[in-house]
């Protein structure tokens, strides 16, 4: 008489969904909803003073604005701690329906089979992410930040994540790497039955120039592209059409995560066909 040892347990596929921040689940920059203000700046002038800054050095965008932060900062008497920085990213305007979102897909990919993670990569502040009310939701946040000294205050950007940086971090989630240190793990070859998220099970959002890197790698290795955009700009969906046109982009929506919206839709049926080629792959 044979031994019944049980119900084999089936291990779930894990679906990556990768989002930038400003302008995919936020309608404005992150340094927009308290600090520009902290410093006695409107957007429109302290965009116009860093982005001089970059043209006329030369220099990054992304390195430039970090700057500018911490030299008007320091001239308006402002600390920059991690907490002084959490405290602007309580204050951090959401589209439509973010809130929810994450509660709504996860039960969605729980009810088909599918572990659900989500991610941020982004060329705003960690910093500021993680005192946002989404910070809980997230598996990992790749973004900038700053090295701080002894007393707890920021002296010097230790990550600046540009349009090709932020390309680093799709192969780091696919390998399972959280690090944003780690240069060994990330070069490693990998078999890709071994690697923790392949790209076909990566569903990746964004809505501007420094999203198309990461678009065009997740697209060309199998994975899934939403360019998302703001309902009340045109520009922004002319751009998101720009992306589709070009085959950067796979789908286009509006920036609503409402259930019924399309992105909602969208999401729902990709989760689907990556269980289904998963079955699939299982049975071959």
């Amino acid at each position: 008489m044979g031994r019944n040892n049980g119900p084999t347990m089936k291990k779930k596929p894990i679906v990556a969904l990768i989002y930038d921040f400003d302008g995919t689940l936020s309608p404005g920059n992150m340094q927009e909803f308290g600090f520009i203000q902290a410093v006695g700046k409107t957007p429109e002038e302290f965009w116009k003073m860093s982005d001089g800054l970059a043209a006329g050095q030369d220099a990054s965008n992304v390195l430039s604005y970090m700057k500018m932060m911490f030299d008007e900062a320091r001239k308006n008497n402002i600390t920059l701690r991690r907490s002084d920085f959490r405290k602007f990213g309580k204050h951090i305007e959401l589209f439509e329906g973010v809130r929810d979102w994450f509660r709504l897909v996860n039960e969605y990919g729980d009810a088909h089979g599918v572990k659900i993670e989500h991610y941020i990569n982004s060329s705003g502040l960690k910093e500021i992410i993680e005192g946002s009310p989404l910070a809980k939701e997230f598996k990992h946040i790749f973004a900038c930040s700053y090295i701080y000294n002894d007393e707890g205050e920021a002296v010097w950007p230790g990550i600046a994540v540009d349009y090709t940086a932020k390309t680093q971090f799709i192969f780091k989630i696919n390998k399972g790497i959280f690090s944003a240190h780690d240069n060994k793990m990330v070069n490693a070859s990998i078999a890709e039955d071994k690697k923790r998220i392949p790209y076909p099970r990566m569903i990746y959002f964004g809505d501007g120039e420094t999203d198309i890197p990461c678009m065009k790698i997740v697209s060309m290795f199998g994975g899934h592209t939403i360019a998302v955009y703001n309902p009340d700009k045109p520009k922004k969906k002319a751009f998101a059409e720009k992306l589709k046109r070009q085959g950067r982009a796979s789908f286009i929506a509006p920036a609503d995560y409402r259930k019924e919206s399309r992105t909602f839709q969208v999401v729902c049926a990709i989760i689907d066909k990556i269980k289904a080629d998963y079955e699939l792959s299982r049975l071959a």
